[in-house]
């Protein structure tokens, strides 16, 4: 089993940490975690394309989309690698169980060393009618990042 992990941090209150697991290389990557300072409702849940933080979260650049496709929800076939939907926050804490079958920790689709980015508002799934839901489906500022490291 492949694990990584996430240590989130923003300019306010909003931090976190998010867990992935990986049992086979192909197989789905399970991920969970916490995200306190949140707003009461849903929240962009991304990975986005850089490892960087020198400019806080604006430098992990936009989501990771090696193919080339317009946003979408996780279950769509139209979407971003780095399309993981939104996570619920009830009493400014997000806690969430989440599986993807498109993001891996190993491979093309390696989100190791890539940077993992809650938003302000909530993700639209590309569902918003405007040229912005195609990119980043309207989710807003960056409130928290942090970038996915390999752990025991």
């Amino acid at each position: 089993m492949k694990k990584a992990i996430c240590i989130l941090k923003g300019d306010g209150e909003t931090t976190g940490v998010v867990r992935f697991e990986q049992e086979i290389d192909d197989g789905p990557v399970k991920i969970f975690g916490t995200i306190t300072g949140l707003a009461a409702g849903n929240h962009g849940f991304h990975i986005h394309q850089y490892g960087d933080g020198t400019n806080g979260c604006i430098s992990a650049g936009p989501h990771f989309n090696p193919h080339g496709k317009k946003h979408g929800a996780p279950q769509d076939s139209e979407r971003h690698v780095g399309d993981l939907g939104n996570v619920l926050a009830k009493n400014d804490v997000a806690e969430f169980e989440l599986t993807d079958s498109l993001i891996s920790l190993h491979g093309p689709h390696s989100i190791i060393g890539r940077t993992v980015v809650v938003h302000e508002k909530q993700d639209d799934l590309g569902k918003g009618g405007n040229d912005e839901s195609l990119v980043t489906g309207n989710a807003g500022g960056r409130l928290a990042c942090g970038v996915v490291g390999i752990c025991q």
